[in-house]
């Protein structure tokens, strides 16, 4: 198959014919375009990396069901995500309640035969009804529709309330490095002129002699160039210029310009070895502070590039281009705040450690692990679980997707690959890291309202309980009229009264459960201590004036009063 640049390389498989520089951090997680020739140990190219320059032919190699993307699909299909501590909680609670009070009622009923008072079905019906956590049970749907409405507001897309409430319990936050805390593609970050060169003049040449460079790394060069207040430079603009497309083989780029007074120039720019051998090959000379700056700038995680320059007063090296990932702005800052929420950041990535630690000391992560593999990345994952933490994940390569298909929170940059975004149970359209703290915020108040909520229907019960335990054995045992503390007219309009209440409340706590109760941070103790003094007692209060207030309407039917 023929991949020229700017599409995408098909399948697995061997560079037979030509040579292209390839971007590979969708499956590698590098962010820096690798060589890939035919021949030699370079010559392998992996489905979905893309040829940003060129042209390749590629002959198919792998088997079916033994590609890369065959084994990111293995992987996925292996991840399972557990279940949150508050969602096993409030199982158990709802599924306990439930049993007891089917016993209960179940129960009722031999007894009250026995004292002369048996119940009709329809009574004891009206009984489960309205004791078994019904308001919570109508309520969930709402709070977890609610949770994925608001985060739609902030741009992102959330497959389930799971997901949602899963955020708010979030204690480890797993970061892809390329795409995700970077913007992605190598761009220029500064130019470093050698001495006796200007800046400007540096910065000019650069400018020149990318013009030919289609790549993302090339436009960067004229856009940084720029910066340094240089206008725009259209080809047309320049006096009989023959230009040095970039090459995956020669790797440089340039233009050579000639005046009509016999004068001219030529400039290049590219890789350190390739430019410093066009230096010697026209009889210049390269200076120290040309190797030794270079190698710093790939000490400190970056890229060097050589620009270079052959006019009247001959070949010399002009200075260098700093390529580096280019971190999001205001990223530390909001890795700052998730740190002061008490969850913990690591970047994962498959650069060398040399990138990582740079990377990572410019982001502000709490820690980092370099040259990791989709395993490697799935196995942290899992090893976090195991100890008890919940684990999010953000990602938005194909190397990605089994940890975010493993994660109990995976979001996926809407500017990454299909399957990342497939694999994930949320999709960032604005392609933020930093969006986790909205994220984390909704889950809390998702569960906030969840808890208050909570608190509200089972205290809720027991206000029942007055309502109609005494309307049903009232006439067998005449001192339980002493527990009619709310002096309903009748057994039968206690009842009516008790089950019209249960039917209305959940409708009038509709509105709450969409809005939400307010997040604030604060302990678990004072989350606890404000849900009882507020939903608890309130749980306890609004039934007993509720249901008196119906009963007083109600006793007005005929038949019921």
């Amino acid at each position: 198959m023929l991949v020229e640049a700017g599409e995408p390389v098909p399948a697995d498989g061997d560079v037979v014919d030509g040579a292209a520089m390839v971007d590979e951090s969708a499956v590698t997680g590098e962010s820096a375009p690798v060589l890939r020739e035919s021949g030699g140990d370079r010559s392998g190219v992996t489905g979905g990396t893309t040829v940003l320059s060129d042209r390749i032919v590629v002959r198919v190699t792998s088997r079916p069901g033994n590609s890369f993307i065959d084994r990111m699909i293995a992987l996925v299909e292996g991840a399972s995500r557990q279940k949150t501590p508050n969602e096993i909680a409030l199982n158990i609670l709802l599924a306990a309640l439930t049993v007891i009070f089917i016993l209960i009622v179940v129960g009722l009923q031999p007894m009250a035969a026995y004292a002369g008072a048996a119940q009709s079905t329809t009574v004891l019906v009206a009984l489960l009804v309205t004791l078994i956590p019904t308001t919570i049970g109508a309520l969930l749907s709402a709070i977890g529709i609610a949770g994925m409405d608001r985060l739609v507001q902030r741009n992102v897309l959330a497959m389930s309330g799971r997901a949602v409430e899963a955020a708010g319990d979030v204690n480890t936050l797993l970061l892809d490095k390329t795409g995700t805390i970077t913007h992605g593609n190598r761009q220029a970050a500064a130019f470093i002129p050698l001495p006796g060169v200007e800046d400007i003049k540096l910065a000019d040449a650069a400018q020149l002699s990318s013009l030919a460079d289609e790549t993302p790394e090339g436009r960067s060069v004229v856009a940084l160039a720029q910066e340094y207040g240089l206008q725009p430079v259209a080809q047309e603009d320049l006096s009989n210029p023959r230009f040095t497309e970039f090459s995956a083989r020669t790797r440089m780029s340039g233009v050579n310009l000639s005046w009509d007074n016999g004068a001219g120039c030529a400039l290049r720019k590219g890789a350190v070895t390739q430019v410093c051998d066009w230096v010697v090959a026209r009889g210049g000379t390269v200076p120290s502070e040309a190797a030794a700056w270079s190698a710093a700038v790939s000490r400190s995680g970056g890229t060097p590039l050589l620009v270079a320059v052959h006019d009247w007063d001959g070949p010399r090296v002009l200075g260098i281009v700093h390529l580096k990932d280019v971190v999001k702005e205001g990223i530390r800052e909001r890795f700052e705040e998730l740190r002061q929420m008490g969850i913990r950041t690591v970047m994962v990535t498959g650069d060398n450690e040399l990138t990582a630690r740079a990377i990572a000391a410019e982001a502000g992560v709490d820690e980092y692990v370099a040259e990791a593999t989709p395993e490697d990345k799935m196995a942290l994952i899992k090893r976090e679980q195991a100890g008890g933490r919940l684990v999010a994940m953000t990602g938005d390569g194909t190397n990605d997707a089994p940890a975010l298909a493993q994660a109990d929170v995976g979001v996926a940059m809407n500017t990454g690959t299909t399957a990342a975004k497939e694999a994930g149970n949320m999709v960032d359209l604005d392609s933020n890291p930093t969006k986790l703290i909205d994220i984390v915020e909704i889950g809390k108040q998702l569960l906030i309202t969840r808890g208050a909520l909570t608190t509200f229907s089972i205290t809720n019960d027991v206000a029942k309980y007055f309502a109609i335990i005494p309307a049903m054995f009232a006439a067998a045992y005449p001192g339980l009229g002493a527990l009619n503390i709310m002096g309903l007219s009748s057994p039968t309009s206690a009842i009516t009264s008790a089950i019209i209440f249960n039917a209305l409340i959940i409708v009038a706590l509709i509105p709450l459960a969409l809005r939400g109760v307010r997040y604030r941070p604060a302990s678990a103790h004072d989350l606890l201590r404000r849900n009882l003094g507020v939903y608890g007692l309130g749980g306890l209060i609004l039934p007993f004036v509720g249901i008196k207030l119906i009963d007083l309407v109600v006793s007005t039917v005929p038949g019921l009063g």
